[in-house]
């Protein structure tokens, strides 16, 4: 296991590398009844902000707003090659004005480059969309990895 403030860096493994792949990030919120909410993410990993997409039509802003202590999950559960990678963030989000650029390239991560082969949903931003900034205060990165005999 190694844990880090703010830096991912150095890990068991290549932070920057695993987080480049289309993954899909699991994030717990606080709802208004002070439950814990987990929403599975597209996300975006750059220079140490985690980013991904929100708009009126979820609750996870509301969440934030309330209170934007966040938690991430990002793994891989890769049986075949025994692969158990972890990165789990904690730290504050906040929701801010839409980025469409930053929402493409994040898009193209799992969609692919080719925009016009994009379901029409994902081509068309909601006039309310809006962008979830996480900047990670504690990090804890581990190999679970088992090796093949």
């Amino acid at each position: 296991m190694s844990e880090t403030p703010s830096t991912l860096s150095p890990h068991p493994f290549d932070v920057d590398t695993f987080l480049a792949r289309p993954l899909v990030a699991r994030v717990a919120t606080t709802n208004a009844s002070g439950a814990p909410t987990v929403r599975p993410v597209w996300f975006l990993w750059e220079e140490g902000v985690l980013w991904w997409i929100t708009g009126e039509y979820a609750v996870m802003a509301q969440h934030l707003e309330r209170d934007p202590r966040t938690a991430v999950v990002i793994d891989t559960c890769d049986l075949r090659r025994q692969e158990y990678l972890q990165v789990i963030m904690r730290g504050r989000a906040e929701v801010v004005p839409f980025d469409p650029a930053l929402a493409t390239r994040k898009l193209r991560r799992y969609l692919g480059e080719d925009e016009s082969t994009w379901h029409p949903d994902f081509r068309h931003y909601a006039d309310d969309a809006r962008l979830v900034r996480l900047v990670p205060e504690r990090t804890v990165v581990k190999d679970l990895s088992k090796a093949l005999p």
